[in-house]
């Protein structure tokens, strides 16, 4: 993601659910939000987004039949969610924000349901068991809604001139379908949308059809690979679309905003080097396809790694095109367990941008490091508030140290290991939880496993949970 620290300072808005609690994410078990024996929990009880997620289940496939009536804002959809109950359950909730549901089945039986804020609660006619394999199917429409995050920014469902664009970090996938909200619980997704003739639906995964009945076109998409709801996308509108493959034969599907085609077609030619690239220093591309969505400025004020191919406000900056790809080894394949473990994702994405400098014969990462230590209190005015593994609040989750100070920690442990080391370490990192979930505990610990001669302890210390600014180093 490319919020405050590149394209736009966002400003704290004060929310009380976004303020950071201090709960342990239970898992999807059931805890974390005081769920009975056999109730689930409306909420995973993350630090910053207590009520993300739910407990009782593990989603395990999305299938999306979705239509936008770019006229009226008006989404109608059927979200069939397969899931698998981890305990008993009379009762679970799915994440919905908005929109009106209007029938509810598990396991094809009529279900009783009630609205509470974002919480779904559905009641099946019959008790699940632990480990039973259960589909609920939700049918609803209404006018989607843009939420505003706690740092000010806009997520979820933005209406564009020509149509309409998702976005999920960190809660807005609840704005246009239900499901289980949390980064924890990663599932498969067939999502198929259809939309007037003359409009492109794209989302991620690859495009299996495409076929236009009556003035209408439906567009069905499939991510086989385990995919957070955060990192959901869809993207109507007019798109000039381009299709290729990078020199490993993976399939390139770009879309672009017309007005945006000529400014982008520079850094986009260049997306099949930097993918050849990023496999060389991180490891095997993860997934199955790349690409890029280019919309206008003024549809999104940031760039966001959506899975597969990244959303874009405008034209991209090459190193902006690298910090988006490179989350999709950091953030999308090895996915943060909580919203506290932010900085594995951007940490390694800004990094990834200094690598990159440093191989085109720009500044070196040691240059880049030394600058930011000496003078990044002038660009990043809030760089020493706070340490990258222990943002202050929700607001927080996507400031500057998450990024500068996340990719300051990571350029540390290279000096520790030397290149040869480093680079090994990282890319058995991304293979060593590839397509799954990660948290910093989990991190520091690989790292010191892999290098048990070394010592980290004034890293982690000072760098990644020390307050202000370390001494120089």
């Amino acid at each position: 993601m490319s919020r405050s620290a590149r394209l736009v300072r966002a400003v704290a808005v004060a929310a009380v659910w976004g303020l950071a609690l201090p709960l342990a994410l239970a898992g999807c078990d059931g805890g974390g939000g005081g769920g009975s024996d056999d109730v689930g929990a409306p909420g995973l009880g993350d630090p910053y987004f207590p009520k993300a997620g739910n407990g009782g289940y593990d989603v395990r496939h999305y299938d999306l039949d979705l239509a936008y009536d770019p006229t009226g804002h008006r989404l109608s959809g059927t979200a069939r969610v397969t899931a698998r109950a981890t305990k008993a359950l009379s009762a679970f909730d799915l994440d919905l924000k908005g929109m009106t549901v209007e029938k509810v089945t598990v396991e094809g039986r009529a279900a009783s349901f009630d609205r509470d804020g974002q919480e779904l609660t559905v009641r099946p006619e019959d008790r699940l068991g632990k480990g039973e394999t259960f589909e609920i199917t939700v049918r609803y429409s209404g006018r989607p809604e843009t939420i505003r995050d706690p740092d000010g920014s806009q997520e979820g469902w933005l209406r564009t001139a020509d149509g309409a664009l998702a976005l999920g970090e960190p809660t807005g996938s609840m704005a246009w379908f239900p499901g289980n909200h949390h980064p924890s619980d990663k599932a498969s997704y067939d999502i198929q949308v259809t939309v007037p003739q003359g409009l492109t639906a794209v989302s991620n995964g690859e495009l299996r059809s495409e076929r236009t009945t009556g003035g209408r076109t439906t567009f069905a998409w499939r991510t086989a690979e385990p995919m957070a709801s955060y990192v959901a996308t869809l993207a109507i509108g007019r798109y000039t679309v381009t299709r290729s493959t990078t020199g490993d034969g993976v399939p390139v599907y770009v879309a672009v905003d017309p007005a945006q085609a000529a400014a982008s077609h520079t850094a986009l030619a260049r997306l099949p080097e930097v993918m050849e690239w990023a496999a060389y220093n991180f490891g095997p591309y993860p997934f199955s396809s790349t690409g890029a969505i280019v919309d206008r400025p003024s549809d999104s004020a940031y760039a966001l790694e959506t899975q597969n191919r990244p959303v874009f406000p405008g034209a991209p900056a090459i190193d902006l095109l690298v910090h988006e790809l490179a989350h999709q080894w950091f953030g999308n394949s090895v996915t943060p367990r909580t919203w506290r473990d932010m900085w594995l994702n951007e940490g390694f994405a800004t990094y990834a941008e200094w690598l990159w400098a440093e191989d085109e014969g720009g500044p070196t990462a040691e240059e880049t490091f030394m600058k930011r230590y000496d003078h990044g209190e002038e660009t990043y005015e809030d760089l020493w508030d706070f340490p990258p593994a222990k943002p202050t609040s929700a607001a927080d989750v996507s400031a500057d140290p998450v990024y500068q100070r996340g990719a300051m920690v990571v350029h540390k442990i290279r000096q520790t290991l030397g290149d040869d080391a480093f680079y090994d370490l990282v890319q058995g990192w991304t293979a060593a939880h590839r397509h799954g979930n990660a948290d910093t505990a989990d991190f520091t610990a690989y790292v010191e496993k892999q290098a048990p001669d070394q010592d980290f302890e004034p890293i982690w210390r000072d760098w990644l949970y020390g307050k202000g600014k370390p001494k120089r180093p």
